[in-house]
């Protein structure tokens, strides 16, 4: 492949995955996120970093020009698809970027009020050819996100009663994109992908008690309890509506089917939620 391979949001937890995989491959790479120097420090100078934000226009033309293939992740913090998602997505098209993959959600045709559901959308319409990476709830979000409260509180502060999650590994799902932006045949696709089992957050409390040595709480608040919460820590009242609606969804079944998408596309089965625990210990000591 000649053309350029973006990879939008490099600093997050899937885009980070995605751009060690394609640098280790010799892909030619561009990373985009709010900060060069900040890229530049995670990956060296090898990997060409370019500035860009959905609000701002004046970063679309650097990051976009001689890009054949993008990785498009949402930030969290944009709900406002259609006046910063979509213009970026046009004036991609225009620089002639052929093929998006897109981080998406599981279960999205249930959840019609989350802003990735107007990107599927757009992107369907769209001349570009797309794949669509519908991921379940990822295993990072409790290194990252729920971090502080498991290690300072050793407490999962979450709404979910007993629902079960196909927990993902995000180094699965940048396996997948990566597939996905590098080998033909995943045009106009749509993968499901989850871990290889399903497990309610007391079962993911216990992996987590057994690994830390300590115990692990699942606190279990009612979703008025989380939102308000959230509200207090500062968290956008668009985010935090937007959060509580996906884990009530969640409730309702949304993420606990497992599915064998990874394995179909990368040859390798996903990574058990009890290996990530391991992998990420030092996360919360």
């Amino acid at each position: 492949m000649n053309g350029k391979i973006l990879v939008t949001g490099a600093l997050g937890n899937v885009g980070a995955e995605i751009v060690k995989r394609l640098q280790a491959a010799g892909s030619s790479l561009r990373a985009a996120d709010l900060s060069v120097e900040t890229i530049r420090e995670r990956f060296g100078a090898s990997v060409e970093a370019v500035a860009f934000d959905f609000s701002k226009k004046e970063t679309y033309r650097a990051a976009f020009e001689g890009v054949e293939k993008m990785f498009l992740m949402r930030p969290p913090q944009i709900s406002d698809v259609k006046g910063l998602i979509l213009p970026a997505l046009d004036a991609a098209q225009a620089a002639g970027v052929r093929h998006v993959v897109f981080l998406s959600l599981i279960g999205i045709e249930r959840v019609k009020f989350v802003p990735h559901y107007k990107v599927e959308e757009y992107l369907m319409r769209s001349p570009m050819t797309w794949t669509f990476l519908r991921a379940s709830f990822f295993m990072q979000n409790l290194n990252t996100t729920h971090r502080q409260e498991i290690r300072e509180r050793s407490e999962i502060f979450v709404p979910l009663g007993g629902a079960r999650t196909s927990f993902i590994d995000v180094r699965d799902i940048a396996a997948v994109a990566v597939a996905a932006l590098c080998q033909p045949g995943h045009e106009n696709k749509k993968y499901d992908l989850t871990g290889p089992e399903a497990l309610d957050y007391w079962q993911a409390a216990a992996i987590l008690s057994e690994t830390l040595g300590r115990t692990i709480t699942y606190r279990n608040p009612s979703a008025l309890e989380f939102f308000v919460s959230h509200l207090r820590r500062g968290t956008p009242l668009p985010t935090a509506m937007v959060m509580t609606g996906l884990y009530l969804s969640t409730r309702n079944g949304m993420a606990e089917s497992v599915t064998g998408d990874v394995e179909r596309v990368t040859g390798q089965k996903p990574i058990p939620f009890r290996q990530y625990a391991r992998d990420y210990q030092a996360s919360w000591q």
